[in-house]
């Protein structure tokens, strides 16, 4: 018979099949997948890209380990998700903003919108996105204030953004066609614009979802739906005297949409679980981004679209639920039904 007493067994919370998968391997799936971006911003603005991009992560590392420190909570920044949020946030700010500034986004992103809520995985904000909007409120000048792009330096004089160069006077086809002259739908796709530094490359980004997807990190349901969505609205909205195909254009590959699609909409712990849910999350955000563009005083909309759609996130996952794998339809019905 076993000697039952002398067993040494361990019990543990499930689940008890490990991945090969883990946080640190995701999160540094998403950094290398930002690296281009990155690297372009260096090209597009000079050195101080890298440099406020460095003091924002080192930042959020520095207000995540001393928040635990205090609290003596076990330290987590080995799994890098702060220098994630450091990159994220660094990515949708001007290269010009002051480094204290930045350093005070990120103790808002890591200790308020985060830690407060029980660290990773417990926030129902993305924090980067949620820090951004809390220096939009504080300090707006220094956070509307756009750096020329260095291939633009001898034909802008404006620091004048394409989005809202669109937005002030959008009704007037003169002044898209002088948008059009000052950046075109290549420079748009390229990055040559004025912007966020880490927003400005469509294709750079794109090439980032690509790794993503690839890497299984990311799936396509929110990514598509939100940039789909907002390409409909487009075809269907497009203001008298500007060509639909150039109102398209622009909105896709100006501002934050691609960077917000593709690195803040999907992240996971703000985001539905399931396939049906992150869909409708993505029109959400795509709807949402529209409007404000269209309707709104402000000529960016994907940083609020978002944080709105992720206070909708309990409520998707509470009504959009997975059915229990292997049951017969009727069973499948009700589960999905309470």
């Amino acid at each position: 018979m076993t000697d039952y007493k002398n067993l040494k067994l361990i019990a543990s919370s499930s689940p008890h099949i490990h991945a090969v998968d883990n946080t640190r391997s995701i999160m540094l799936d998403v950094i290398i997948a930002m690296l281009p971006a990155l690297c372009w911003s260096v090209y597009n603005f000079g050195w101080k890209a890298l440099i406020l991009t460095a003091v924002s992560v080192v930042g959020c590392l520095f207000w995540e380990w001393a928040y635990r420190a205090v609290l003596k909570k076990p330290q987590a920044i080995g799994d890098l998700s702060a220098v994630v949020t450091g990159m994220l946030l660094a990515f949708v700010c001007p290269v010009d903003l002051p480094i204290w500034m930045i350093v005070v986004g990120d103790f808002f992103a890591i200790v308020v919108v985060k830690q407060l809520y029980g660290g990773i995985g417990c926030n129902f904000l993305n924090p980067a996105l949620a820090g951004r909007a809390a220096l939009l409120a504080c300090y707006a000048t220094a956070m509307t204030a756009w750096a020329i792009p260095a291939s633009k330096v001898d034909v802008l004089t404006s620091s004048a953004t394409p989005m809202a160069i669109m937005k002030s006077g959008l009704e007037d086809g003169a002044v898209f066609t002088t948008l059009k002259n000052s950046y075109s739908a290549w420079d748009m796709f390229l990055g040559r614009t004025g912007g966020s530094l880490g927003e400005v490359s469509a294709l750079l980004l794109l090439l980032g979802g690509v790794y993503l997807l690839i890497r299984k990190v990311i799936t396509w349901h929110i990514p598509v739906a939100y940039i789909a969505t907002v390409a409909v609205i487009c075809l269907v909205s497009a203001p008298a005297g500007i060509s639909v195909a150039d109102y398209l254009v622009y909105n896709l590959f100006g501002g934050g949409l691609m960077l917000g699609a593709i690195f803040m909409a999907t992240d996971y712990a703000t985001s539905p679980v399931t396939k049906p849910g992150q869909i409708i999350f993505g029109i959400g955000c795509g709807l949402l981004t529209c409007f404000i563009r269209r309707f709104g005083s402000y000529p960016e909309g994907v940083c609020y679209s978002i944080l709105i759609m992720n206070c909708t996130t309990w409520l998707l996952d509470k009504y959009i639920r997975p059915t229990i794998y292997g049951a017969p339809k009727k069973e499948k019905k009700e589960a999905a039904a309470k």
